[in-house]
């Protein structure tokens, strides 16, 4: 008991993590379409803000990983909190600029943050506490990163998305000096939801100073194999190989879905962007924050690797629906995909670093690395919208994703005998 009680406000606090790299991923549905229309982007170069936010994933992962290897969890966290805050407040000058390249560069920096803080916090929760709950500890830390997913759309489609939508002609008919005020007016909506991040990233930077956390060990007693230096040779574990294809999979499914909704919710039921982000925001993120809690619920009585299953089942059935209808039943169908993919990233990432010991926390930085999959698929989706002309056809990328996540929850997640 006493044990329980010493990890439970360190819980509390990596917990609250949880929430800022939510609001890195779940802001970007609305600065995609936002900063497209602000910057005059077309599909494909609008997705360079997941292409940014996803190779900062990729390039961080394993250099947050070997910091938090030398120097500890509290270390990692206070520098993820830094390389946050920093990126926040560069989007200011980036906004004043107008200049895509300077955005691009803020959001990587953020990002580069968050993978600090994904890369200590996804490890440190699962060995937190007693290791037969893992996956269950992971999904309910999860689900207050499914409130950062809640909030996110909603807040920023009330205070960074202006409501008005020019087409084409009307732009063309704007003088030079009525078009640059338009655009600076557009792009300036960014500052103020930035400087309140900044801060508050801030203050969470005096309180992890302030407060003492456990240097836990993982458990080496159940590793399959003989421990690994911190190198790829990790995924000599064919489990952690799946769990890395099926996490690049996942999180460009995710990212794929939400950053292209506005658009998806225009072209099939004629939506606009405040209703659409609000619609995503109260349904789709509310979904995926329910989904978290109810998931976690559910695996006291379902297998975490049978209700994954069960769930990539449903989102591909909701997605064909998506891809083959039109109107609102397309466009509700969509939106309920997110409280089926809710649970994903969590159990994916808990199964994939199972039976791992001291070897857990390099497994953890490439999963991590996995997240450059929120770079790869988007982009591939932006440019089957731009040469079909069609953002419905481009759902048909995500189905493909959840195909092979199935195959890990059969399959992929059982750990080799080869390396028992």
């Amino acid at each position: 008991m006493a044990k329980k009680n010493q990890y439970l406000f360190p819980i509390i606090l990596v917990t609250s993590l949880f929430f800022l790299w939510a609001l890195l991923h779940n802001i970007n549905p609305i600065l995609i379409p936002h900063l497209r229309k602000a910057l005059q982007l077309n599909d494909t170069q609008s997705s360079y803000i997941d292409v940014a936010v996803a190779v900062a994933y990729f390039v961080i992962a394993i250099p947050a990983g070997l910091f938090m290897h030398k120097f500890g969890y509290k270390k990692g966290i206070i520098t993820g909190l830094v390389l946050y805050a920093v990126g926040s407040l560069l989007v200011i000058p980036a906004a004043a600029s107008r200049d895509y390249i300077f955005f691009l560069t803020a959001f990587f920096i953020i990002a580069s943050g968050a993978t600090f803080l994904e890369t200590v916090a996804n490890p440190y929760i699962s060995v937190l506490g007693d290791k037969d709950t893992s996956e269950q500890r992971l999904n309910f830390a999860q689900s207050f990163n499914g409130v950062g997913a809640f909030l996110a759309p909603i807040i920023g489609g009330q205070f960074i998305l202006s409501g008005i939508e020019h087409t084409p002609e009307e732009l063309k008919a704007m003088t030079a000096t009525q078009l640059n005020e338009y655009l600076q007016y557009e792009v300036d909506s960014v500052k103020i939801p930035y400087i309140i991040i900044a801060v508050v990233v801030t203050l969470l930077i005096f309180l992890f100073l302030a407060v003492k956390l456990p240097e836990v060990k993982a458990d080496d007693s159940e590793l399959h194999g003989a421990p690994s230096s911190f190198s790829a040779k990790v995924l000599r574990h064919s489990h952690l190989s799946w769990a890395v294809i099926a996490q690049l999979l996942y999180v460009g499914a995710q990212v794929g879905i939400g950053s292209f909704f506005i658009r998806y919710a225009k072209f099939v039921a004629d939506v606009n962007e405040k209703n659409a982000a609000f619609i995503w925001g109260s349904l789709a993120m509310v979904g995926f924050m329910v989904g978290r809690f109810v998931g976690t619920f559910l695996m006291r009585y379902i297998k975490p690797a049978k209700l994954l299953s069960i769930y990539s089942v449903i989102s591909i059935v909701l997605l064909i629906i998506s891809v083959a209808l039109q109107g609102n039943i397309a466009l509700y169908a969509l939106a309920l995909v997110p409280f089926f993919m809710s649970i994903m990233f969590p159990t994916i990432f808990a199964l994939g670093i199972k039976g791992l010991g001291e070897e857990t926390k390099i497994a953890s930085s490439f999963l991590v690395m996995a997240i450059i999959g929120g770079a790869i698929i988007p982009t591939i989706m932006g440019y089957i919208s731009d040469k079909t002309g069609s953002i419905q056809v481009a759902y048909t990328v995500p189905i493909v994703c959840f195909i092979v996540i199935l195959f890990f929850g059969i399959k992929g997640h059982k750990i080799s005998s080869e390396n028992k």
